[in-house]
C-alpha cells in the first residue's frame, strides 16, 4: 500500500504518561525490529478509530450512480454522509486480462481505480475525473480530491464467487479464510501527492482529524463497491438464479492489500508521529496493568471470550510463508495456555493481586514475541475506557530544528546515551553495511540495493540511522580532541556531511520511541518487519509475508457493512472467524 502522510498536526509536544515510568516497557524492547514485526491491530489501530467513529456519528453511505455494464465495468459514485460535512467516493471499474494484472508499482492499468472527493462531484466534474483518475500517476487531480487509489481483483477469488452466487448459492467460507477479499488495493495516495488535497486541507474537517481517517474511508468503501458490483454481475449472468451474499458472509469480506518497501521508510522520516502512536498503545497497556488489584470475574470471562475467538482466528490465519505458519502455531499453543490460566482462576474464584500485570509478566518470560503482542491487544480490548480516548493524540508535529548553539560535548554525551543501540554496531565488518537503500528512477520508490554488487550506492538515502549516529560520534570525538569547548556550529563547520543526522539526534534523541532499534544496512535486516509495524498501526489482519520486501494483508474483514452503521458492531469483529451461517436479506447493502 503506498502511502502518502505529512507527519504534522495541530497535536501539542510530546505525550507525557499517566501512569508510572515502570510501566512502559523499555524502548530497548519495544522498538527492537523484529518485535516490530510481531505487531497486531488494537483498539487504537486507525480502522478500529474509523468504525467506532462512524458508528457512534452515525455516518450514512448511499450510492448515487451506479452505471456498470454485465462485465462489472463502469463507474459509480457513493455519498458519505457525516456531521461535519458530505463526500463522494468515486469508482472507475474495469476489467484486465490475467497477464495484464500486477500489484507492482510499475503497473498502468488496474481493475478498479477511484477517488475519495468533497461533496458534490457534478456531471462536470466526473468527466474531469474519469479523464485523471484512471492513469494514477500519470494523470493530475486538483485539491477537491482527498484521497487517490485503485485496486486489483482476486484471481483466486472473484471469479468462484460470481459463479457461486449466479448460480443461487453462498461462496465456502473457508475461501475467504484463505483470501479474505474480493479485491486487493495497490496504492492509497493522500496528503497532497499529484495535485491531491493536503494535509492541512484534510485537517479543516474533524471527520478526519485522526491520522490516515480518509484514506482507511477509502478502504472502506473499495470493500462496499466490491460486495454491490459482484451481486450486480451475478444477476447479469443469472437473472433468475442469482442471490446476493449472506450477510454473515459479506462481513467476513475485507479488502487486501499489497505492501511492498515503499512503505518501509515512513516509519525511519517521522519519528515523532511513530513515537506518539507506539507512546499511547504503551499509555494504554500501562494503564490497563495498572488499572485494578482485583479485576471482576465478568472481566476475566471477558477475556476468556476474547482469547477464543482470538486462537480460532489465528488458526484460521492460513499463511503461505513458512515461518508465519511457525509462528501461528506457537502462538496458537500459548494461548491455550492462557486459555487454561483463566479456567484455573474461574475455577478457583480468587483472582491474585494485579492478575493482568503477573499474566503479561509471565508471558515476557514464557511466551513467544508474537503471542505477547496478540496479548497486549488482548489486554487492551478489555478496558475501552481507559484507552479509546487516546486516539485523538495520535498526531505530532515532526522538527527538524538545528541548534547551533549546543555545546559539542553536550552533543556527544546526547549521543552516547540515547544511542548506545547504534555504538554497538561494527561497521568496517562487511556484514554491517551489506544493503544500500536508493529510489528507483522510474517510479521513484524505495529500493534495497546489495552494495558492491548492484548499482545505485551514489545515490544512497539517509536510512542508516546507526551508521550516520556512529559517523557522526567518530568524527565527533575526534574533533572534540582538539577544540573541547567548541559547539555544534564548530563542529559542522569542519564536518558538513554530518548536519542531518545532528538534526535528528537533537530533535528526537529525547524521544522514548522515535527510533527503530536496528541497522537497516546489515545483511540480516528483514524489512518486511518495518512493513508490518506499520500495517498493525493502519488496523491489518492475515499478515502474509511473499518475501523479505513485501507482505499481504486484509483490512476491514469483520467489521460492520455500510448500512450497519447504525447499530451497535459485534465488540469482537477486530478477530474475525469463518461464519458458521447467517441470513440473506437480499438487500443491497448501501441502499
Amino acid at each position: 500500500m503506498a502511502t502518502v502522510m505529512h507527519a504534522t498536526g495541530s497535536a501539542p509536544g510530546e505525550a507525557t504518561t499517566d501512569a508510572p515510568d515502570e510501566d512502559l516497557r523499555p524502548a530497548a524492547e519495544v522498538m527492537d525490529l523484529g518485535r516490530l514485526g510481531c505487531g497486531h491491530q488494537s483498539r487504537l489501530s486507525f480502522v478500529r478509530s474509523l468504525v467506532r467513529q462512524m458508528c457512534a456519528q452515525r455516518w450514512r453511505i448511499r450510492r448515487l450512480r451506479f452505471d456498470l455494464d454485465s462485465h462489472g465495468c463502469g463507474k459509480a459514485i457513493y455519498r458519505v454522509e457525516t456531521r461535519d460535512g458530505d463526500f463522494d467516493f468515486v469508482v472507475f471499474a474495469d476489467k484486465l486480462r490475467p497477464e495484464e494484472r500486477s500489484d507492482r508499482v510499475i503497473a498502468e492499468r488496474w481493475d478498479l481505480t477511484c477517488a475519495l472527493c468533497q461533496a458534490p462531484v457534478d456531471d462536470a466534474y466526473l468527466a474531469e475525473l474519469a479523464a485523471n483518475v484512471p492513469r494514477q500517476e500519470a494523470g493530475r487531480c486538483d485539491s477537491r480530491v482527498l484521497v487517490l487509489s485503485r485496486a486489483n481483483r482476486s484471481a483466486r477469488n472473484f471469479d468462484a464467487v460470481l459463479d457461486r452466487l449466479a448460480a443461487g448459492e453462498q461462496p465456502d467460507p473457508a475461501w475467504f479464510a484463505r483470501v479474505g477479499y474480493l479485491y486487493r488495493t495497490t496504492a492509497v495516495y493522500g496528503n497532497g501527492k499529484f495535485g491531491i488535497a493536503d494535509f492541512a486541507r484534510l485537517q479543516r474537517w474533524p471527520a478526519f482529524a485522526r491520522p490516515f481517517s480518509a484514506q482507511m474511508l477509502t478502504v472502506y468503501l473499495v470493500r462496499a463497491f466490491s460486495l454491490d458490483q459482484i451481486e450486480h454481475m451475478a444477476r447479469c449472468k443469472s437473472p433468475r438464479t442469482a442471490v446476493p451474499m449472506d450477510r454473515a458472509m459479506a462481513r467476513y469480506l475485507g479488502i487486501g492489500n499489497s505492501t511492498g518497501l515503499g512503505m518501509a521508510p515512513f516509519l525511519i522520516r517521522h519519528p515523532r508521529l511513530i513515537n506518539r502512536w507506539v507512546w499511547n498503545r504503551e499509555r494504554g497497556l500501562a494503564r490497563v496493568l495498572s488499572a485494578s488489584r482485583t479485576p471482576s470475574m465478568e472481566l476475566l470471562h471477558r477475556l476468556e471470550v476474547l482469547t477464543r475467538r482470538a486462537r480460532t482466528h489465528v488458526a484460521q490465519w492460513l499463511a503461505d510463508d513458512p515461518a508465519q505458519q511457525a509462528a501461528n502455531q506457537i502462538t496458537i499453543r500459548e494461548l491455550g495456555s492462557l486459555l487454561r490460566w483463566i479456567r484455573w482462576q474461574r475455577r478457583h474464584a480468587a483472582l491474585p493481586d494485579s492478575p493482568w500485570r503477573r499474566l503479561f509478566t509471565s508471558a515476557r518470560r514464557r511466551w513467544s514475541v508474537e503471542t505477547q503482542e496478540l496479548l497486549v491487544s488482548l489486554l487492551l480490548e478489555l478496558h475501552p475506557e481507559l484507552v479509546d480516548s487516546l486516539e485523538d493524540d495520535m498526531l505530532a508535529p515532526e522538527r527538524d530544528d538545528l541548534r547551533p548553539d549546543m555545546s559539542a560535548q553536550t552533543l556527544k554525551q546526547l549521543v552516547e546515551s540515547r544511542y548506545v543501540w547504534a555504538l554497538a554496531y561494527d561497521f568496517d565488518q562487511p556484514d554491517q553495511m551489506h544493503y544500500f537503500w536508493y529510489r528507483s528512477e522510474e517510479k521513484e520508490e524505495p529500493r534495497l540495493g546489495v552494495r558492491h554488487e548492484e548499482p545505485g550506492a551514489e545515490r544512497e538515502m539517509d536510512l542508516g540511522i546507526a551508521r550516520l549516529v556512529a559517523g557522526c560520534h567518530r568524527d565527533l570525538a575526534a574533533f572534540l580532541r582538539h577544540q573541547p569547548e567548541a559547539g555544534v556550529v564548530d563542529f559542522l563547520i569542519d564536518y558538513p556531511q554530518h548536519r542531518g543526522i545532528v538534526r535528528r539526534v537533537q530533535n528526537v534523541g529525547d524521544l522514548h520511541y522515535g527510533e527503530v532499534r536496528a541497522n537497516l544496512l546489515a545483511v540480516d535486516c528483514l524489512p518486511i518487519h518495518l512493513l508490518r509495524c506499520k500495517l498493525a498501526f493502519f488496523g491489518a489482519t492475515k499478515f502474509d509475508p511473499r518475501s523479505d520486501r513485501w507482505v499481504r494483508i486484509t483490512l476491514f474483514q469483520g467489521a460492520p457493512l455500510p448500512d450497519e452503521l447504525h447499530h451497535e458492531p459485534d465488540p469482537d469483529w477486530c478477530f474475525p472467524v469463518m461464519p458458521e451461517g447467517g441470513e440473506a436479506t437480499g438487500e443491497n447493502i448501501c441502499q
